[in-house]
């Protein structure tokens, strides 16, 4: 889902050679382009959607990645589905199975928490890529609802979900706690304490309570470019 971009014609103008490259490929080798490029009319204009996946495989997997039963969290996107919890995957008579937060289950001789919780890096590209989805399809391109609510849902409204679930772990709820902070009462009660947010490496992927690096204001920072985004 990562591996996606897009192309309008109007940007090839500059790129003669580039462009005349790419239509020959288009119209003379369609055994190699036809699985990877996806050519649509928007507004009069074409657009060449480049992807390893062509739009039915696009279409089956966002359902997956949207069921609340798999990789879609409260706080953001899973880094494994939460169907593991259940059915563990079995490796050299390993189980590797969901675990929302610290890693139990040692892997390759230590620890490895990337077994189901909520990395920013992960779910800010799946947001990115959604975007450059809903700019070269519009909004005819939906999936139908998971859980509670089964109206179909748009491209613009699943990257709009998850960048409201990454806010959703620093922002207060009804009750006044945030979800990064956990259990944790001096930061969630204490006035000296509970705004100071501090930027954590990963996040447990059930509760949105951080884990890991306190400190990691590299990718985890990026919600600062969430917030800028999605809350105008």
């Amino acid at each position: 889902m990562f591996a996606i971009e897009r192309l309008e014609e109007r940007w090839l103008e500059p790129f003669k050679e580039f462009r005349a490259n790419m239509n020959w490929f288009l119209e003379h080798r369609t055994d190699l382009v036809q699985r990877c490029v996806t050519t649509l009319e928007k507004d009069g204009e074409k657009v060449h959607v480049l992807a390893v996946m062509n739009p039915e495989q696009i279409h089956k997997l966002l359902r997956i990645i949207w069921n609340p039963g798999e990789f879609r969290s409260p706080y953001g996107l899973r880094s494994l589905s939460k169907h593991h919890e259940r059915y563990p995957y079995v490796l050299d008579h390993r189980n590797i199975g969901y675990e929302p937060g610290e890693s139990i289950a040692k892997l390759k001789g230590g620890n490895s928490n990337w077994r189901g919780p909520i990395w920013f890096p992960t779910t800010f590209m799946m947001i990115e890529t959604l975007r450059k989805l809903r700019k070269a399809y519009g909004g005819k391109f939906t999936i139908p609802g998971c859980g509670e609510d089964e109206t179909p849902i748009n491209l613009d409204e699943l990257a709009g979900g998850f960048a409201e679930r990454l806010i959703r772990i620093f922002a207060r709820d009804a009750e006044g706690r945030r979800a990064v902070f956990g259990t944790n009462e001096k930061f969630q009660t204490d006035p000296h304490w509970r705004d100071n947010v501090l930027f954590y490496e990963y996040f447990h992927g059930d509760t949105g309570a951080g884990l890991g690096a306190s400190h990691q204001t590299g990718w985890t920072a990026l919600i600062a470019s969430v917030i800028d985004e999605w809350r105008k």
